[in-house]
């Protein structure tokens, strides 16, 4: 998840890059004019939530395990994607209490990893694809609250380290099929904050330097998995699509959170000041309807036509925006992207922004198991 200022102009923009079609899931070999180098990943409209059992770098904090009824219920209700968003301090054998060193960042806890396929494995055990995350990887976080000991957009020894833990990881699920897992690089890419101009705005990365960290990503993941499907987060905090990285033969990860004043309406790790803020709507004049979504969107929507596979990786809204308003604005969202084939991910299944236990005080819950279940978000998805 980001939390950037959105601005209209800053996002919207087009780009053109010629490149051949993909098919499928296939990772096979497009000969160009100057190189081997494989096809772009088409991807299948997959409808899903993220689960945070191992967002936090400490799993000391960690939330509840997720329970394996929640992927029976998934299936039930027709969704098959479960996108896992990883800190990954969360699987290593570190003291908590310390600032992490660079040699510690390769000590894998197997204990740990453990957990993490124990969730793979209850979500393949009801035909859920799992695509695993690096939320935090080694030297960057779009989200503050841990130390890292270098940056991934400058520094070799980061960029080492990054690619150690995603061949780690190809190497766990080397016989796993690419339609049941994939692997998605680094949440939500943009310069860090140490990285900014002196008034503080986030900031997109070079193409360049994004391309070479994930390019050696994808040669470490290939090196042991060479079926592997794997996703690159959009840039400027997942909203700007890049077709810079398509000769990579990656698919992309787009966001639904725009416009944040309604996405994130009073949420209080963005605004200093909540109270101060005027309820949104939707519609709301020229820059805030369905046609300003279809312009914001229209980058990705050439990556598609480029054969490039596109995924919205995360979407949804905090729950202090009014539910008829939150539910107008994502209908029109899923409607946009659906219409191109576009699937997604809601941010989380239980919590602030899931459709169980959201805790808003407008809706009208029905009883799930023991669980308040929010049916109009949940019919919403369905129909997406």
């Amino acid at each position: 998840m980001s939390y950037p200022s959105i601005h209209r102009r800053e996002f919207i923009r087009k780009t053109g890059l010629g490149i051949a079609a993909g098919i499928g899931l296939s990772t096979s070999r497009t000969l160009n004019a100057n190189a081997m180098t494989p096809a772009p990943q088409k991807l299948p409209k997959w409808k899903g939530f993220n689960f945070l059992d191992f967002f936090n770098p400490n799993p000391a904090n960690a939330r509840p395990a997720t329970p394996e009824e929640f992927f029976k219920w998934m299936g039930d209700w027709g969704f098959d994607f479960v996108r896992v968003p990883m800190a990954y301090p969360s699987y290593l054998d570190i003291d908590y209490s310390q600032d992490i060193t660079p040699e510690q960042v390769y000590r894998i806890d197997e204990a740990k990893v453990a957990k993490v396929d124990a969730l793979v494995e209850s979500a393949h055990k009801y035909g859920l694809h799992v695509s695993l995350n690096l939320h935090r990887a080694p030297g960057y976080c779009i989200n503050a609250g841990f130390h890292e000991p270098y940056n991934l957009w400058t520094d070799q020894e980061a960029l080492d380290a990054f690619c150690f833990h995603w061949e780690t990881w190809a190497k766990r699920y080397q016989g796993v099929s690419s339609e049941r897992i994939s692997f998605d690089l680094v949440n939500e890419p943009s310069m860090r904050e140490d990285m900014n101009d002196q008034h503080g705005e986030r900031k997109p990365l070079q193409p360049e330097v994004y391309h070479r960290v994930a390019k050696a990503a994808c040669d470490a993941i290939r090196g042991v998995k060479p079926d592997a499907l794997i996703v690159a987060d959009g840039n400027n905090g997942g909203h700007e699509a890049v077709p810079a990285l398509a000769d990579l033969g990656i698919a992309q990860s787009c966001r639904g959170y725009v416009p944040f004043n309604i996405s994130h309406h009073k949420a209080p790790w963005v605004y200093k000041d909540p109270s101060a803020l005027p309820t949104p709507q939707w519609p709301d004049g020229p820059g805030a309807n369905r046609a300003f979504l279809e312009e914001f969107y229209q980058p990705w929507f050439d990556l598609q036509d480029m054969g490039v596979g596109v995924h919205c990786g995360e979407c949804g809204c905090y729950n202090q925006t009014p539910h008829d308003v939150f539910l107008a604005w994502f209908g029109d969202v899923l409607s946009v992207l659906s219409e191109r084939g576009i699937g997604f991910a809601l941010w989380e299944m239980r919590g602030d922004f899931g459709i169980l236990n959201s805790g808003r005080d407008d809706v009208d819950y029905e009883d799930w198991h023991g669980y308040q279940l929010d049916r109009k978000l949940l019919t919403l998805l369905q129909k997406a």
